[in-house]
Protein backbone atom coordinates (compact mmCIF):
# COMPACT_ATOMS: atom_id res chain seq x y z
CA UNK A 1 0.00 0.00 0.00
CA UNK A 2 0.76 3.69 -0.57
CA UNK A 3 2.51 5.57 2.11
CA UNK A 4 -0.05 8.69 0.83
CA UNK A 5 -3.14 8.79 3.00
CA UNK A 6 -6.75 7.91 1.48
CA UNK A 7 -7.89 11.14 1.96
CA UNK A 8 -4.73 12.35 -0.03
CA UNK A 9 -5.25 9.54 -2.51
CA UNK A 10 -9.02 10.84 -2.74
CA UNK A 11 -7.75 14.96 -3.32
CA UNK A 12 -5.91 13.59 -6.37
CA UNK A 13 -8.35 11.47 -7.58
CA UNK A 14 -10.51 13.73 -7.64
CA UNK A 15 -8.09 16.16 -9.56
CA UNK A 16 -7.44 13.73 -12.39
CA UNK A 17 -11.13 13.42 -12.88
CA UNK A 18 -11.61 17.26 -13.53
CA UNK A 19 -8.68 17.57 -15.63
CA UNK A 20 -10.03 14.56 -17.53
CA UNK A 21 -13.69 15.87 -17.65
CA UNK A 22 -11.97 19.77 -19.23
CA UNK A 23 -9.73 17.82 -21.83
CA UNK A 24 -12.72 15.61 -22.64
CA UNK A 25 -15.03 18.70 -22.63
CA UNK A 26 -12.04 21.04 -24.82
CA UNK A 27 -11.55 17.57 -27.58
CA UNK A 28 -15.68 18.27 -27.72
CA UNK A 29 -15.50 22.03 -28.30
CA UNK A 30 -12.60 21.40 -30.90
CA UNK A 31 -13.56 18.93 -33.10
CA UNK A 32 -14.25 21.31 -35.74
CA UNK A 33 -11.05 22.85 -36.14
CA UNK A 34 -9.29 19.26 -36.61
CA UNK A 35 -11.98 18.83 -39.58
CA UNK A 36 -10.40 18.31 -43.14
CA UNK A 37 -9.76 21.68 -44.80
CA UNK A 38 -11.56 22.56 -48.27
CA UNK A 39 -9.55 22.98 -50.89
CA UNK A 40 -12.16 24.78 -53.24
CA UNK A 41 -10.33 27.70 -54.61
CA UNK A 42 -13.63 29.12 -55.88
CA UNK A 43 -14.39 29.70 -52.10
CA UNK A 44 -11.40 30.69 -50.09
CA UNK A 45 -7.75 31.93 -51.47
CA UNK A 46 -4.95 30.66 -51.32
CA UNK A 47 -3.47 32.19 -48.15
CA UNK A 48 -7.18 31.72 -46.49
CA UNK A 49 -6.55 27.80 -46.95
CA UNK A 50 -2.68 27.56 -45.84
CA UNK A 51 -4.16 29.59 -42.65
CA UNK A 52 -6.65 26.71 -42.25
CA UNK A 53 -4.40 24.38 -43.20
CA UNK A 54 -1.80 25.36 -40.62
CA UNK A 55 -4.58 25.90 -38.07
CA UNK A 56 -6.09 22.31 -38.64
CA UNK A 57 -2.39 21.05 -38.39
CA UNK A 58 -2.25 22.76 -34.83
CA UNK A 59 -5.53 21.66 -33.38
CA UNK A 60 -4.54 17.97 -34.56
CA UNK A 61 -1.40 18.24 -33.00
CA UNK A 62 -3.45 19.56 -29.81
CA UNK A 63 -5.70 16.66 -30.09
CA UNK A 64 -2.81 14.59 -30.15
CA UNK A 65 -1.65 15.46 -26.23
CA UNK A 66 -4.82 15.88 -25.41
CA UNK A 67 -5.50 12.36 -26.24
CA UNK A 68 -1.99 11.19 -24.59
CA UNK A 69 -3.03 13.50 -21.48
CA UNK A 70 -6.12 11.50 -21.35
CA UNK A 71 -4.27 8.04 -21.68
CA UNK A 72 -2.00 8.81 -18.77
CA UNK A 73 -4.89 9.97 -16.77
CA UNK A 74 -6.65 6.88 -17.14
CA UNK A 75 -4.11 4.84 -16.14
CA UNK A 76 -3.28 6.84 -12.97
CA UNK A 77 -6.82 6.13 -11.93
CA UNK A 78 -6.17 2.61 -13.00
CA UNK A 79 -2.91 2.46 -10.37
CA UNK A 80 -5.50 4.23 -7.40
CA UNK A 81 -8.30 1.46 -8.16
CA UNK A 82 -5.20 -1.35 -7.73
CA UNK A 83 -3.43 0.48 -4.88
CA UNK A 84 -0.35 0.79 -6.92
CA UNK A 85 -0.97 4.41 -6.68
CA UNK A 86 1.91 6.71 -5.74
CA UNK A 87 4.94 4.55 -6.28
CA UNK A 88 6.68 4.49 -9.52
CA UNK A 89 6.58 2.59 -12.14
CA UNK A 90 9.97 2.44 -12.86
CA UNK A 91 11.86 1.60 -9.32
CA UNK A 92 8.79 0.91 -7.39
CA UNK A 93 9.89 3.78 -4.42
CA UNK A 94 7.63 5.88 -3.47
CA UNK A 95 7.01 9.34 -4.83
CA UNK A 96 6.91 12.36 -3.07
CA UNK A 97 3.40 13.85 -2.60
CA UNK A 98 4.57 17.34 -4.36
CA UNK A 99 5.40 15.63 -7.25
CA UNK A 100 1.90 14.01 -7.47
CA UNK A 101 0.34 17.22 -6.71
CA UNK A 102 2.29 19.13 -9.14
CA UNK A 103 1.14 15.98 -11.81
CA UNK A 104 -1.01 13.73 -10.68
CA UNK A 105 -1.04 11.31 -13.59
CA UNK A 106 2.95 10.82 -13.41
CA UNK A 107 3.91 7.23 -13.05
CA UNK A 108 7.28 7.82 -11.89
CA UNK A 109 9.72 9.37 -9.67
CA UNK A 110 11.79 12.06 -10.19
CA UNK A 111 15.19 9.78 -10.22
CA UNK A 112 13.50 7.55 -13.04
CA UNK A 113 12.38 10.77 -14.93
CA UNK A 114 15.85 12.14 -15.47
CA UNK A 115 17.17 8.90 -16.37
CA UNK A 116 14.71 9.14 -19.75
Amino acid sequence: MTALSDKKISKLKEKLLLVKQELIHDDELSADARQAVELDQTSVGRLSRMDAMQAQAMALETGRRRETELKRIELALGRIKKGEYGFCASCDEEIPSKRLEMDPATPICVNCAKKD
